[in-house]
Parts: structure tokens; sequence; C-alpha cells
């Protein structure tokens, strides 16, 4: 995928061969992301690549002068992965350049402007508003799934919306914004002594109709499928939720 390959270089290569991605990106920025999970073999590569700047495809013994200016980035503290062994030092000088720590959201000052923002991608026709209470609840959750939960929460919000309506209050927003960050330890069911499963996440692809379905199917199965008990948990009313 990086380096590319020639034609019959491997069973099922393509014969004309394939660029990898350093050689699409000469001329351009060569974006890397998740760097810190790079195997040490790929490393040692890349760092060739970066010294001579030029690359040889796979099965190939010519190699490709290459310009790209390189982007990385990552979730790991890679000054503590090259004392570990599991990160080359070399690599690490070559590419700690300028270094931009993205805090995490619990920690930014902009959450409403980013709010606005992602509901404006999702609703870009008709925009929603929210309340000054919704927009409260969001600000104080701690987000650990950062940016890609809280718009996730949106488009679920945006899609438990009646047909005409524009406003979004605390009813719409999931109920863990409301509620004290889970134990370490599976919850137990009152009933059955069951460990309580973990939602699975919505389908990033899905369209807003899909989402609210979704919501709509997990909030029945949560309520045992009593509808009026689930149309009151999702904060709609009964024939908003047979629609959904």
């Amino acid at each position: 995928e990086q380096f590319g390959y020639q034609g019959g270089a491997f069973t099922g290569a393509r014969k004309e061969g394939a660029p990898g991605k350093i050689q699409q990106a000469d001329g351009g920025t060569l974006f890397l992301d998740e760097i810190g999970d790079m195997p040490l073999n790929l490393q040692a590569r890349l760092l060739r690549v970066l010294q001579e700047r030029c690359v040889t495809p796979l099965g190939s013994t010519k190699t490709i002068q290459v310009d790209i200016a390189l982007v990385c980035a990552t979730h790991r503290k890679l000054r503590e992965e090259v004392a570990r062994g599991s990160f080359r030092e070399d690599l690490y000088y070559r590419l700690n350049g300028l270094s931009v720590t993205l805090p995490p959201l619990r920690e930014r000052s902009d959450i409403r402007a980013l709010v606005t923002r992602l509901a404006a991608i999702e609703m870009p026709a008709a925009p929603v508003r929210f309340s000054e209470g919704a927009l409260r609840a969001i600000e104080g959750y701690a987000w650990p799934g950062n940016i890609r939960q809280l718009h996730n929460a949106i488009r679920v919000a945006i899609a438990l919306l009646d047909e005409g309506e524009q406003l979004i209050t605390e009813q719409h927003l999931p109920e863990e914004l409301f509620e004290a960050p889970l134990a370490a330890a599976p919850a137990q069911a009152a009933a059955g002594g069951e460990p309580m499963r973990a939602a699975e996440p919505l389908a990033s692809g899905s369209s807003l109709d899909e989402i609210g379905r979704q919501a709509a199917m997990r909030a029945l199965e949560a309520a045992g499928g009593n509808i009026s008990s689930a149309a009151r948990q999702l904060g709609i009313s009964r024939n908003t939720l047979y629609r959904k």
C-alpha cells in the first residue's frame, strides 16, 4: 500500500502493477495516521525514503524519485515508545519537526461552535438550534469518544426531531450525557444479574432516517417493547416513535 508494486510481484497482483501512496503523493503531502503503530521493519523503510527521497516498489529493482512533505498523527507518546524500543529513535527525530497537540474535546473551549458546525453539516438546508439546557449538557459531558462521539450524538438528536421541528433539547440527547461515569466493573442488571450490554455504535454512513430508526429500536428493546415507555425515554410522542 505504501510502496506500490511491479506487475506480477505476487499472486493476484495486477499485471500493470500499482503505485503506492508515497509515489502518489509526489509533489504534495503524504499523511500517515497512527504512525506510532507502524511496525519496526516498515519504520526502517520509511526512514530510508525520507533520507534518500526515493521509493522502490515491491518486486522492482528500480528506484523512483519522490518529492513529498510528510504529516503524521498518533495517539501515542512517541518519546515513551522510543524508550520502550517500539519506535525507532532516528525516525522519531527525523519526523519531529513541528509538533501540534490536539486537546481532548473535554478540554476545549469552543464546544458550542463545534456543535453548531457539526449540526450544519448534517442539516445544511434547514439549520437546527440547541436549547441552552442542551448546550450546557453537552459542555458538561467528558466525551471519552471525542468529536466522533459528539458528531454521532448530534446526528441521533437531529434524527429524533419531529417533522418541522428545529430545536434540539435535552430530551433529544443521549442518556449517557446525564448519567454518572460507568464504574470499571460491569454493571449488573437489577433483575437477572447479567452484565449490561454496551450499545453498538451507529454506522457512520447511515442516513438520518436510519439513525432515527436504530435509536427507536434500541429504546424499544430497552423498554421491553413498551411503546409509551420507549417514547418517554426518547422524549418524543408515540406517533413519532411509530413513524421512526
